[in-house]
């Protein structure tokens, strides 16, 4: 594996860490965050991957863009397009005021990180 690959997969697994962590809160939880980190540690992992086949992409945050350019090197993925079309806009949403993530939109966003977390790890032979 590519030293930026590794580095880009230990930056996804510390937004999955946060994800699980805040998760376990019970006292103040920021569903926000949690929102947002699973969307980073989606990200990550689809840039990882990027890293990894030599494919160019640019400063870009919105997951299904970044899912395209995976495709030719990892056609399964497109079995999560639909977690990551719902997990892309956790970006921007819920950053700034005006809106806030629920509880169960915190889960939901951690259980669709969990998954895609799976079949990234495995494609990297990961666990």
């Amino acid at each position: 594996m590519k030293p930026l690959t590794h580095e880009w997969i230990a930056k996804a697994e510390g937004d999955f860490a946060i994800v699980e962590r805040e998760n376990r809160v019970r006292k103040n939880p920021s569903h926000d965050g949690v929102c947002f980190h699973a969307q980073q540690c989606a990200e990550k992992y689809l840039k990882a991957r990027l890293c990894e086949a030599d494919i160019r992409f640019g400063k870009i945050h919105d997951l299904q863009a970044l899912l395209e350019l995976v495709l030719p090197v990892e056609p399964l993925w497109e079995s999560s397009r639909a977690d990551l079309a719902f997990l892309s806009d956790f970006a921007i949403h819920y950053r700034y005021p005006g809106e806030s993530a629920t509880r169960a939109t915190a889960l939901q966003a951690r259980n669709l990180c969990r998954a895609f977390r799976k079949v990234a790890r495995q494609a990297f032979r990961l666990d």
